[in-house]
């Protein structure tokens, strides 16, 4: 029962879909439509019902792990192992290589304006000189995708 006396809508069940669904990045809204319901009743049950307002945090700070850590990786450069399966003379042959990745200059900056705003974010004043810096990525970028081309 609800304060108000009503039945609630909620089932226990919706536990593990509302964590499902926010593994996938799902917002209050998202979860509202997914239960048939509306979007104050999503926070009322996050309020009012611990283990659904756990599975709803634990699945949304896995997810922003997840992301965090991508993006944190293309900010940095990262490498991986890469398995190819060739046809040679009628045998299979697995081919084994690393691949770099180099750093994504968008994803520093991403990652330093949001992680060290004072001295990262962009004033005013900066905004008019944006156009540059969009030259000076795109050719940092320009690099790095020949950097990626040299080493396959």
């Amino acid at each position: 029962m609800t304060a108000a006396g009503r039945p609630t809508l909620y089932r226990p069940e919706y536990d593990d879909q509302a964590h499902n669904h926010c593994l996938l990045g799902a917002t209050n809204a998202g979860l509202a439509e997914l239960f048939d319901v509306g979007q104050r009743t999503i926070d009322r049950w996050i309020a009012d019902i611990p283990s659904f307002a756990k599975a709803v945090r634990d699945g949304r700070a896995i997810a922003d792990g997840r992301v965090a850590r991508s993006l944190y990786e293309r900010a940095v450069g990262y490498r991986h192992t890469v398995e190819r399966v060739l046809l040679h003379r009628g045998e299979e042959k697995r081919i084994t290589s690393t691949v770099q990745h180099p750093p994504d200059t968008q994803a520093c900056i991403f990652w330093l304006r949001n992680r060290c705003r004072p001295s990262w974010n962009v004033r005013p004043a900066a905004v008019a000189a944006m156009d540059e810096v969009d030259d000076i990525i795109a050719g940092l970028e320009a690099g790095g995708e020949q950097a990626r081309e040299a080493g396959d």
